[in-house]
Formats: C-alpha cells, structure tokens, sequence
C-alpha cells in the first residue's frame, strides 16, 4: 500500500499546470458531465483520459480521428484509423467529431463486461475507477491509474463530479452534422480557444490567422452568424485580441455597471466599447443620447446598463 501511495505522489509531483490541458479542459467538460449524468462514469475520469489519451486533443489519433480515448477497432463496424500503437499499423474508430468520441466512450465503458464492477462505485469515487480502469486492461502502462489520479487533482476535475446540469450551449454546438475542427494557425496550430463568459454570452478571443469561418468551423456556428452576432461583415480580416462572442449579444451592459460609466481611453471607438461590455452597438448611442455621427473623445463618460 506505501508503495502504491509513493508511486501515486511521485506521478502527481512530476505533473505541472499546462494551459494547453486547461484549454482543453474549458472546451469538454460539459460534454464530460453531460455523459456522467447519462451513464453515471466520473466526469473526472472522462476528462482524464481525454486528456491523457489524446494528448489534449492534440495527438496524431485525435486530429485525424477525432479519437480522443484511443479505443481501438474491436467490434467497430465504423470509420477506421490506423496507429502505431503496442503494435504497429493498429485500427482504431474514427470519429466525425469529437462529440461521438465522446459518447462512444460512456458506451464502451458501459456496455463492456470487464468494466461492470466499476458502475457498482460511487459517481465521486475517482481513485476507485482509475485503478479499476488499469486492473480491467483499458491501459498497458503500470502507471496509468496514478497518471489519471495526478490529473483530476492537479486540475481539480473531481469538483465535476458533483455536477447536476450542463451548459447546454456548448453541447448544443457539438452537433456530429456540424464537424467541429480544431483551428489550425503558425502559432497555435491544433489548440481549441477557450470559451470565456461575458454579459451572459459566450465569447473566445481571436488568434492570428483566424477568421470567422475558421471559428465558425470549430465552434459549430455558421460563420456568417458569427459576423452578425459580432455587428461585422463575415469578410473582416480578424486580428490577434478581437473578441468573438457566440451568441447575439444584448442591449446593455451587466448590472454591475448599472452606476459604473465607461472612461472612454486612448484607441478606443464606440465598437470596442461595446465589445468590452457584451452590448450592441446601436444601444450604446442610444443609452447616451448620441447620434452615429459623433466622434467621441479620451475622458467621455459613457453610460453601458
């Protein structure tokens, strides 16, 4: 038992915060909990091996497969991808889109018989299924539990499990019929964008090379939308920083700024303010009384709610 809890600590001390694996983490875990609540395996556990298995979606098997737990082909009458594996050239399912990765998973795991004793765990008991993960044979590595159990707690994934409900938004947008890629640029080739909230909307940051129809691809929302969720032509050259929200955005600022006016500062337009804030443009003149036409100036007050 010391030896195993020695194994464990030396596995968790040699792991270190990595963005690319909190990026990750932002984009699935409400598809993660979406399937605990549907087949009752730890949303933790799912997002580690996601991470684990798919290199943070960024392994060979999960760009070109969208395989993001490395199931291999057995029983598969989908799809297929070849890897070299334990052995060379091996087959592995193939995904239309991450999502069905997913649920292939909570599948797989569900309906395997050497998998049934762990269901008979608690939904919370993360260390419980990660070991039984490595005794029923998911995994050749003899590290493969504590490896699991290095992630969920360096990256607090087991708050997850106490999860009731889901952003529904995020799920509804990784529809199969819509491939959702991730975007590929010089400087960020393969990393998903992490989704921020803002005013009750879902926004990303722009990259260099992006567009909206390279976001609109990785997101599952048309591009053209994107643009006019955005008050933009669908052809605007994007820059590194622009701030792309999801959804249509609304008529005032959050209520916190209900008695905080906007100082207006250096390089800043009407536009920008009003992306700050989550807010249409044409409400931002009209809060403050102001016609299109007025150039304003550094120090104006500008009322957002």
């Amino acid at each position: 038992m010391i030896g195993v809890l020695l194994c464990q600590l030396s596995a968790t001390a040699q792991m270190k915060w990595n963005q690319a694996y909190q990026d990750y983490i932002d984009q699935y875990k409400d598809i993660a909990i979406r399937e605990m609540l549907s087949y009752h395996i730890p949303a933790s556990i799912t997002l580690a091996q996601g991470l684990l298995e798919s290199g943070a979606g960024r392994s060979e098997l999960a760009r070109k497969g969208n395989n993001h737990f490395g199931i291999k082909c057995h029983g598969w009458t989908g799809r297929k991808t070849y890897h070299d594996d334990d052995e060379s050239g091996e087959c592995f399912r193939a995904y239309t889109h991450v999502l069905e990765s997913y649920e292939d998973h909570s599948k797989f795991l569900k309906e395997g018989k050497r998998y049934q004793h762990l269901f008979n765990l608690g939904q919370t008991d993360y260390k419980g299924w990660a070991y039984g993960l490595k005794r029923a044979g998911y995994a050749t590595s003899p590290t493969y539990a504590q490896k699991l159990i290095g992630i969920i707690e360096l990256y607090r994934l087991y708050e997850f499990d106490y999860a009731t409900s889901y952003n529904k938004f995020i799920t509804q947008h990784s529809d199969p019929k819509k491939p959702r890629k991730a975007t590929t640029t010089k400087t960020n080739e393969g990393l998903l964008h992490p989704i921020h909230i803002n005013n009750k909307n879902y926004y990303l940051v722009a990259r260099q090379g992006d567009s909206f129809r390279s976001i609109g691809k990785e997101v599952g929302i048309s591009w053209r939308k994107l643009a006019r969720y955005n008050e933009r032509d669908k052809h605007d050259v994007l820059s590194e920083g622009d701030i792309i929200y999801l959804k249509k955005k609304r008529k005032k600022a959050d209520k916190m700024y209900k008695r905080r006016p906007h100082t207006v500062q250096p390089g800043e337009s009407m536009y920008t303010i009003a992306q700050k804030y989550g807010m249409r443009v044409k409400y931002l003149y009209k809060k403050n009384d102001l016609t299109p036409d007025y150039q304003i100036k550094v120090g104006d007050q500008l009322r957002v709610y």
